[in-house]
């Protein structure tokens, strides 16, 4: 369920979502909304392209290591499902899987 506050997106779970030209006319209100929420996605043609997560008094290093992290496990937890839907995976497919995704991640 989204409802909609002037150009500001709000789903159930109190995301903000701003569009990408949102982010060119009203960067000031967004960077206050940041600093009230501490969170907000960026669309580009109605898609998410972006989140940004405020610092505030967090270490940003420690803080981009730890979305770094939750990125890995993401796909980890995407290669299981794939895995399992296929009945399984060898060892080489496990290898070939950890290889494309490291190729996608270079290529964007």
């Amino acid at each position: 369920m989204y409802t909609i506050v002037n150009t500001i997106v709000k789903k159930e779970w109190d995301m903000n979502f701003y569009t990408a030209r949102d982010l060119r006319t009203s960067s000031r209100s967004i960077w206050e909304e940041l600093g009230a929420s501490g969170e907000a996605v960026i669309t580009n043609n109605g898609k998410p392209a972006a989140v940004i997560i405020g610092v505030q008094d967090q270490d940003p290093e420690a803080l981009l290591r730890a979305v770094r992290q939750a990125r890995a496990m993401l796909a980890f937890n995407d290669m299981r499902a794939r895995a399992q839907q296929k009945g399984g995976m060898t060892e080489e497919e496990i290898l070939d899987e950890i290889f494309d995704y490291r190729l996608e991640k270079k290529g964007k």
